[in-house]
């Protein structure tokens, strides 16, 4: 838990990040400004941020021979199963203690998740600029309640334990990953693959590494993902044809098998369009 107020540091790595285009195409980082680097214009009447971790790590793998999808995406949309888990736990709060006002944000508004996190306690940024807990690794969620309460605040997590590591910096294959802890969006995998409306440039030929959609390579190499342990959530469970499925039957995939294996998924945010089109520029990756 952490005291709801302007994250000043924030503040001017953002803008940074923004003057610089590591946003790519995603315009909607350059909104709401304001709103992302203050809790009280999101909330009004704020006073307390809670972050939360909620494991997303699966107990099992694709196919050696497959276009690979990021582990988040294997089951059920998590913008969905969080909420519920966060709806479920203010009515709890609100049983024991009364009535008080609060909003729950699963990556579905302007809220700095890794920034609240780490004022939380809860971990600190590595050097891929996610959230890594030492107890957990980084395949998790995030997710907050902003409330009106009053609350015993956390002590923020301060000891960056990356060290000199740079096992994700040397793993990402388009150079993504900048110093101090900042990403070029711009060129990360997940962008090509989710966020990217228009076509992949061909200067990254080569370098996708069979992800169609999103990539998990950063996360996979960390020597801090050693402790992540798989979810215990059925919602998150994969849909068989996802672990099964070889290239060649992704090459063959329809509107209709696309609509089947992905109903509930993430995977829905590229569309069918989008999913074959990365499918068609890793085909053709030489």
């Amino acid at each position: 838990m952490a005291r709801a107020e302007f994250l000043e540091e924030d503040a001017t790595n953002l803008e940074n990040w923004l003057k610089k285009g590591y946003h790519g195409e995603m315009a909607y980082m350059a909104n709401h400004f304001d709103k992302r680097l203050d809790p009280t214009l999101l909330v009004p009447g704020a006073k307390s941020v809670i972050s939360l971790l909620y494991n997303y790590f699966p107990g099992q793998e694709q196919k050696k021979d497959s276009y690979k999808i990021s582990k988040y995406a294997f089951g059920e949309d998590y913008h969905y199963v969080v909420r519920d888990k966060l709806k479920l736990l203010v009515n709890s709060m609100r049983e024991k203690i009364g009535d008080f006002h609060a909003r729950i944000f699963t990556d579905s508004a302007p809220v700095m998740e890794r920034s609240w996190a780490q004022r939380s306690g809860l971990g600190w940024k590595g050097k891929h600029s996610l959230l890594i807990n030492k107890e957990k690794g980084s395949f998790f969620f995030l997710a907050e309640v902003i409330t009106d309460l009053e609350l015993d605040y956390d002590s923020p997590f301060k000891t960056d334990h990356c060290g000199t590591c740079t096992k994700c910096v040397d793993a990402c294959p388009t150079q993504a990953i900048l110093p101090n802890n900042t990403i070029d969006g711009s060129k990360c995998i997940s962008y090509f693959t989710i966020e990217l409306k228009d076509s992949i440039p061909t200067s990254f030929k080569g370098m996708l590494d069979d992800w169609m959609f999103g990539c998990d390579i950063c996360q996979d190499v960390c020597p801090w993902n050693r402790f992540s342990t798989p979810h215990r959530e059925n919602r998150f469970e994969p849909n068989p044809e996802i672990l099964a499925n070889s290239k060649a039957e992704w090459e063959e995939i329809t509107q209709e098998i696309f609509g089947d294996i992905f109903s509930k998924s993430p995977v829905k945010r590229t569309k069918f369009k989008g999913l074959i089109r990365n499918i068609d520029f890793l085909k053709n990756d030489i």
